[in-house]
């Protein structure tokens, strides 16, 4: 498959925690707007979004689900921002297997945030009255050789196999071919 060089615009959701005040409303909607039916229910667990909260040293940081990773990071570094500690996980936007965050609650499937595809702007920044959550655009070359819907049924696929093993995953393929 030849790469071909093409543009597109990246959104990227940038956060100023200086203006957080822990109101939760991205994860309210982002959980609204991820259910099925669409704003049908509300399921915080299943946002792509989580607002890390410490209401005794007022620190509030919106973090939003990056890509899945299979593997644990070898690094548990401290960091100090205006003379308080956070645990370096506080910020990392991965699912992986040392916490439950981002991750479907039913399925365990890793979550992404997707910026509500379809929609003009993210509903986590449409309801940000604070504009701690803006949208900003840049405009990138890249080669695509894969759609990102393979990408993500390969992020899926990858796992469901490490939850339930490779084996497991073709018998149930096995089966569901066979009901065909």
């Amino acid at each position: 498959m030849n790469a071909e060089t093409k543009k597109r615009t990246i959104k990227t959701i940038v956060i100023d925690a200086d203006k957080c005040d822990g109101c939760r409303a991205c994860e309210v909607i982002c959980s609204a707007y991820h259910a099925d039916p669409k704003f049908g229910s509300n399921n915080p667990a299943r946002a792509r979004i989580r607002v890390i909260r410490d209401p005794l040293k007022d620190v509030y940081i919106p973090v939003y689900a990056g890509e899945h990773t299979v593997a644990e990071c070898a690094g548990r570094d401290k960091y100090i921002i205006d003379g308080k500690e956070y645990d370096e996980c506080a910020f990392c936007r991965a699912s992986c297997p040392s916490r439950e965050d981002f991750k479907e609650p039913d399925s365990g499937l890793p979550l992404k945030c997707d910026m509500c595809e379809g929609e003009e702007e993210p509903w986590c920044v449409k309801v940000c009255l604070a504009e701690a959550l803006v949208v900003m655009e840049r405009e990138e070359e890249t080669a695509e050789e894969e759609t990102e819907e393979l990408e993500d049924l390969e992020v899926g696929l990858e796992s469901l196999a490490s939850k339930y093993g490779k084996d497991k995953i073709l018998e149930a393929l096995a089966r569901m071919t066979k009901e065909d």
